[in-house]
């Protein structure tokens, strides 16, 4: 891969952070509400305590809050919009496959050989009914490898994990990596752009979106805490 498709994948997911996950992000904070969250009044006061030591509405509200905006929400929505991202992908790599189950298709920068690879978004993506899916379209695609005499070997089809790493990969994708191979994170990136580097360069560059577009989350996370710090006063606590 050349450094103009390089830069193009780093473009295309400045672009998916800039036009979808920030918007989602942001949407995601501004509904918040105390009614938003399912409160254990133990454990809020305890952790109010723990991160700023007191139980005072704003230190309550922080404790509601940030682990709501800064994790869980977030890792929803890209999970749940990561196809966006492949697709893009697919584009700069040359389209998409169109075999049914291969996400897109490319030449590995290590040993050579083109691989028929399904994207995933990270190491504990995927769920159990998915292993059958994934290893029937490769089985199908070895068969017909076959009938073709297309000269497809086991290591050709490949499950490309965007981010993570190996050791980290759930049971579910062991069961599949027993077959064929996960290539996870940095490991996937260097395959496909022949960068060992890519990788962190890519999600420094998702970073980079929010000073590029003048964000400030700060002020708009302490806003989002005081709004519902004010509505524990009025309720008289947690």
């Amino acid at each position: 891969m050349d450094l103009n498709q390089k830069q193009a994948i780093i473009r295309s997911g400045k672009e998916y952070f800039r036009s979808v996950i920030i918007p989602n992000h942001l949407k995601n904070l501004n509904k918040l509400h105390l009614s938003s969250f399912n409160v254990n009044p133990f454990l809020i006061n305890y952790l109010a305590a723990f991160l700023c030591g007191n139980t005072e509405p704003e230190s309550l509200a922080k404790a509601l809050i940030y682990p709501r905006i800064l994790g869980t929400s977030l890792n929803t929505s890209f999970g749940q919009s990561i196809q966006i991202f492949i697709s893009q992908l697919q584009e700069v790599v040359g389209g998409a496959s169109g075999i049914d189950g291969i996400d897109i298709e490319f030449v590995d920068a290590i040993d050579g050989r083109r691989k028929y690879c399904q994207c995933k978004a990270g190491p504990q993506t995927i769920n159990k009914d998915d292993i059958a899916t994934i290893l029937g379209h490769f089985k199908y695609l070895m068969n017909k490898s076959r009938l073709d005499r297309m000269g497809l070997q086991f290591d050709d089809l490949v499950v490309g994990v965007l981010y993570g790493d190996r050791t980290h990969l759930s049971a579910n994708y062991k069961a599949i990596d027993a077959h064929y191979p996960v290539l996870c994170g940095a490991e996937f990136w260097e395959r496909l752009t022949a960068d060992k580097d890519f990788y962190n360069q890519l999600a420094k560059a998702f970073g980079e979106v929010v000073e590029e577009d003048g964000i400030d989350g700060s002020s708009l996370i302490l806003k989002k805490v005081a709004d519902i710090a004010e509505e524990i006063r009025k309720k008289g606590g947690l």
